[in-house]
């Protein structure tokens, strides 16, 4: 007797198979994620719960926050905050949202981007995707649990920073709209990510291209509600107006959330039509080949480094390039603030001169971190060359194994210059074309070198836990997102000066609104020389992988 399967029967375990083991491997994830998600949640909630509380001290009544909202009418504060919803009456709430809200979703964008590159592109880049799917586990399982682990993560930090925001006191219904939103934002650039991850065969590459698309959002964004205060046309181009315009704590609107959870549709069913189109650990942009013979350069004792770093390189510098082009162009806003309320000179203590120079310098000190950024980042891409066993490699070869570690050192140090005077220069020309002044250039370059030691100091300390312990390499990054908090909110948090000097950028006058202290510099630079020598010894005495 033969046996006849409905069809419907018949799709179901097909659907079924496909999707074998996604709750074995949901819970892999996020048994591999439960430190990081716990650090993101933490340190999100603890940054909303501390900035609340901040601002009830520092603007305590009406007046103080109205004097507060008349400043969110210069372009650089929308750039660098959103949209200024409430500002006739500028509760606690609006001011909340308005100086807080982009720097979460950014930072939760940057955090599901991270994860999902993770557990799709970066697995199938090391293999074990494949050995995975040699066990009993269905083609989509993989990717399903992933994206379904970064879902979990996203509603973790979501109700964390729901909870941080009705512990400072602001009402429900925007602090549940606020974690929504940004836990919302957040999945959509994993699902930016899920897309990326099916072009390239590499994982920095899959990140990088996502990154981008957040940076190209957060510019988007800005430059549409500086033609508009409450948002242009433009700005509704950016996922990150969508949850900004839901107006938090002001109009309350639910309904923008909508594009963002139809984009994240799209977006998956695209990745998904795209990964069927490729093999596993390939890529939907074929790797061009090598040419039969090396190079003269890359035959140099800097050749490898070099052209392992090329690309890493060139990506930061153009992106923090035209960052500081874009922000330069804004120092006219200073005139017009000035024009439009003549009192803020006095309030601000300067005349217009010295508050573009302060406007400069604020600038720079974002743009150096992201330098310094790229410094750690750089030191890390070596540490995974190692682990891969290219750079023991290099060594048995017969290099000398500190020459080789030295040369490594030039390379990234002179990128680290280079890097600090084309992003000065692309600020001071943003700022000469906005002012006229042609020598902005030639100053905002000065300044950009004037953080060297700084930037160096930060590359150092990651070049010595990999030379002394490198299973704990990953920490630099902890001081880099310590220079960010302080550069960011140390004025706003009012931190005690202590808190403030742990950041390396703290010791460094804001150049060129002050002016450049020499004594701070000698030591950050002799720091510096003492961790690269510590890293060169433990380089030398622990073992390589081959």
């Amino acid at each position: 007797m033969t046996a006849i399967v409905a069809p419907d029967a018949d799709l179901d375990t097909r659907s079924a198979h496909r999707f074998s083991g996604i709750g074995d491997l949901l819970r892999l994830y996020l048994r591999l994620d439960r430190v990081r998600i716990t650090v993101w949640t933490l340190a999100l909630a603890f940054t909303v719960y501390v900035t609340v509380e901040s601002l009830i001290a520092a603007y305590p009544d009406e007046a103080a926050r109205q004097a507060r909202a008349a400043l969110l009418e210069n372009p650089a504060a929308v750039l660098m905050t959103g949209p200024a919803y409430g500002a006739d009456n500028y509760t606690l709430g609006a001011m909340t949202a308005n100086e807080l809200s982009l720097t979460l979703i950014v930072a939760v964008a940057i955090m599901n981007i991270l994860l999902v590159v993770r557990h799709t592109r970066a697995e199938e880049e090391a293999g074990r995707l494949e050995l995975l799917r040699a066990l009993p586990v269905g083609p989509f399982a993989p990717p399903a649990a992933a994206l379904l682990a970064v879902a979990v993560a996203d509603s973790i930090v979501g109700a964390g920073v729901t909870l941080a925001l009705l512990a400072g006191g602001l009402p429900v219904t925007g602090s549940v709209l606020f974690g929504v939103a940004t836990a919302v934002t957040g999945l959509l650039f994993g699902a930016v990510a899920a897309v990326t991850a099916q072009f390239s065969e590499h994982s920095r590459t899959a990140s990088g291209t996502a990154l981008a698309v957040l940076a190209v959002a957060f510019l988007v964004r800005g430059f549409g509600d500086i033609l508009e205060p409450t948002g242009s046309w433009v700005s509704w181009l950016s996922p990150i107006a969508w949850a900004q315009q839901t107006r938090l704590y002001v109009d309350e609107r639910w309904w923008p959330l909508l594009l963002s959870v139809v984009a994240i549709g799209a977006l998956l069913v695209f990745a998904v039509a795209l990964s069927r189109r490729r093999d596993i650990g390939a890529g939907l942009r074929a790797p061009k080949p090598g040419p039969a013979e090396a190079s003269a350069s890359l035959l140099t004792p800097p050749g490898p480094a070099w052209r392992l770093l090329r690309g890493t390189f060139v990506a930061w510098t153009a992106a923090l390039a035209l960052l500081g082009l874009a922000m330069g162009t804004l120092a006219d806003s200073i005139q017009d603030m000035v024009d439009s309320v003549p009192d803020i000179g006095e309030f601000l203590g300067g005349d217009t001169q010295s508050l573009t120079a302060s406007f400069g310098a604020t600038m720079l000190l974002f743009l150096v971190v992201g330098i310094a950024a790229f410094a750690v980042s750089a030191v890390m891409r070596i540490h995974a060359d190692e682990d891969a066993g290219r750079i023991g490699l290099v060594i048995v070869t017969g290099t000398p194994r500190t020459r080789s570690f030295l040369w490594i050192v030039a390379v990234i140090v002179a990128q680290v210059v280079v890097a600090s005077v084309v992003t000065g220069a692309a600020t001071g020309l943003g700022m000469s074309i906005a002012t006229g002044e042609a020598d902005w250039i030639i100053r905002m370059c000065g300044a950009a070198l004037a953080y060297a030691p700084a930037v160096l100091f930060v590359f150092s300390v990651s070049l010595a836990l990999v030379g002394l312990v490198p299973r704990l390499a990953n920490l630099a990054w902890v001081l880099v997102v310590y220079a960010v908090f302080v550069a960011w909110f140390g004025e706003l948090l009012n931190l005690s000066q202590w808190l403030r000097d742990l950041s390396p950028f703290s010791h460094i006058p804001l150049v060129p609104y002050e002016s450049a202290s020499v004594a701070p510099m000698l030591i950050l630079g002799a720091a510096t020389v003492v961790l690269v020598a510590a890293a060169v010894v433990g380089f030398r005495r622990r073992d390589v992988t081959v």
